[in-house]
């Protein structure tokens, strides 16, 4: 992940001093820190994944703020003192370690009791590895690198080189949805069986968008897919694609002249229609690669935040999107 923005640690602890010693004073203009919150537990989220499962789990028991603003790229996120203050004021934290360097290093500064790692609730894989591709189908397309990863076991947590969007497959977003409803329930056991209620629901809606997504992409002429940020890496070994990054799990890092001509030859050898851009990186790689290959460009979201852009308002809704996009793209029958 991108770790250039990543704050020094003497700076970062002097700034969660600053912050929690500036905290009352900083409350008009805090969300976390906004005044009574009618008994609620309040819950940071460190951006949009993690922001709708404390929505959906915490229901009307729960005040949640978010981190990463709509709009702003999760992985450069720069915190405020106030944020980091309202870090330690904090009932639950829910964040994803490896997401957001600056974010991973306030959380551990912080010293919340409640601190979930959503990279502990599933295993970890390692995608984007290499070239930046990764296979998802049958013996011949196998990952290397998932391959030694299954030998082992998986990688746990947040280790170097493991890929932490498991958000974008459903049933591990179901994994990590089950981990923070206890975690919930832990920190306010008064309404424990409305937590439970609420994250039975979201695995079963989980669970029907896997299902949409296993027969939506079945049958279809081409498994491979091109995408600006190798983001997909569990969506496309959950549904046996081939994932073609043309960079790697880093949103702003440049392919090599040497990438960008393997791409030409993996678009014709596997007739790959599109390229895909997201919403919140540049696209300019993406029809760069497009306009050399005479090939179609579209938006497959990371749904690393939601914005006016995103063809949804939730979670749900973009990840039917990205299923319309893919069964256009890899012509499902």
């Amino acid at each position: 992940m991108n770790v250039r923005r990543l704050i020094p640690t003497t700076a970062l602890a002097g700034a969660v001093a600053l912050g929690l010693v500036s905290l009352s004073a900083c409350a008009g203009t805090s969300d976390a820190a906004d005044g009574d919150k009618g008994g609620k537990l309040d819950v940071v989220a460190s951006f949009y994944p993690m922001q709708y499962l404390a929505e959906r789990i915490g229901g009307g028991h729960v005040a949640v703020e978010t981190l990463t603003k709509p709009g702003v790229e999760p992985h450069d996120l720069e915190l405020k003192p106030r944020q980091i203050g309202a870090l330690g004021e904090a009932d639950v934290i829910l964040y994803l370690k490896g997401v957001q360097p600056a974010v991973d290093e306030a959380i551990a500064q912080a010293g919340v009791e409640n601190t979930v790692d959503a990279a502990t609730l599933t295993k970890l894989e390692a995608h984007g590895t290499g070239a930046g591709h990764d296979h998802g189908h049958g013996e011949e397309g196998h990952d290397h690198a998932d391959e030694h990863a299954g030998e082992e076991g998986h990688d746990h947590g947040s280790e170097a080189g493991a890929d932490p969007h498991v958000w974008l497959d459903p049933v591990k977003y179901a994994e990590v949805a089950k981990g923070v409803g206890s975690a919930f329930e832990k920190a306010d056991p008064d309404h424990a069986a409305d937590y439970r209620k609420n994250t039975d629901a979201l695995v079963k809606k989980l669970g029907d968008l896997d299902t949409e997504f296993e027969t939506g992409l079945k049958n279809t002429a081409t498994r491979t897919f091109i995408t600006t940020h190798s983001a997909f890496g569990y969506l496309a070994e959950r549904y046996h694609l081939d994932q073609e990054g043309i960079s790697g799990l880093d949103p702003e890092s440049e392919p090599s002249p040497a990438r960008m001509k393997e791409l030409q030859e993996i678009a014709a050898r596997d007739k790959v229609s599109t390229v895909f851009f997201e919403t919140l990186a540049s696209d300019r790689t993406a029809k760069t690669l497009a306009g050399d290959t005479g090939l179609k460009t579209d938006v497959l979201d990371p749904l690393e935040g939601i914005t006016d852009k995103s063809r949804g308002s939730d979670y749900i809704e973009v990840m039917r999107s990205n299923l319309t996009a893919l069964k256009k793209a890899l012509g499902a029958k």
